[in-house]
């Protein structure tokens, strides 16, 4: 099959929120974003994850910040089940309405992976999903700089991939056909 003959020259990476799916095609890691993760939690099977993330975003949060950590609770529970599926890592998405904000990437970046950590996942097994905007870049930079690892998105051109590479961003997901 086409997917058999592509993993004899690259690393399948799926982008899903449906453990299922994820499954089916056995791959080696994984990445959700926030469509996908809505898309999932709509069907009742996940109806466990969404109820503890309530749950949890309601202790120790102040009304304002309930529902971002409602939120980021969800995407990383998602990724913990996926990460119980997949023996590398998975990537998640850092709040798109942050894509040019360097500082709000980075603080949401740490509250993703400190949210990771709680959960016994180890921060070399997550990435941080940012876009390459400039703002981006210089998030990714940082965040590296102390071990927070990053999978810079969409990226249209050689220039966005090559300032990601400078920065050492852990991988680089080129638009490939756009």
């Amino acid at each position: 099959s086409q997917l058999d003959q592509l993993r004899k020259m690259t690393t399948i990476v799926v982008d899903s929120g449906d453990f299922d799916a994820v499954k089916a095609f056995t791959p080696s890691g994984a990445t959700t974003n926030p469509s996908l993760v809505f898309q999932a939690a709509q069907k009742s099977e996940y109806r466990h994850l969404i109820e503890r993330a309530i749950a949890e975003s309601r202790r120790g949060a102040t009304p304002e910040k309930r529902r971002d950590l409602l939120v980021d609770t969800l995407f990383v529970l998602f990724g913990v089940e996926l990460l119980k599926i997949v023996p590398g890592r998975v990537s998640t998405e850092d709040d798109a309405s942050l894509s040019f904000d360097t500082k709000g990437s980075i603080e949401r970046a740490v509250q993703l992976i400190s949210l990771y950590e709680r959960y016994g996942i180890p921060r070399e097994r997550v990435l941080i999903k940012l876009a390459a905007t400039p703002e981006g870049v210089r998030a990714a930079e940082v965040l590296e700089m102390v071990g927070i690892h990053c999978n810079m998105t969409l990226i249209f051109s050689l220039v966005q991939a090559a300032a990601c590479a400078e920065v050492n961003a852990t991988l680089v997901s080129p638009f490939v056909g756009r």
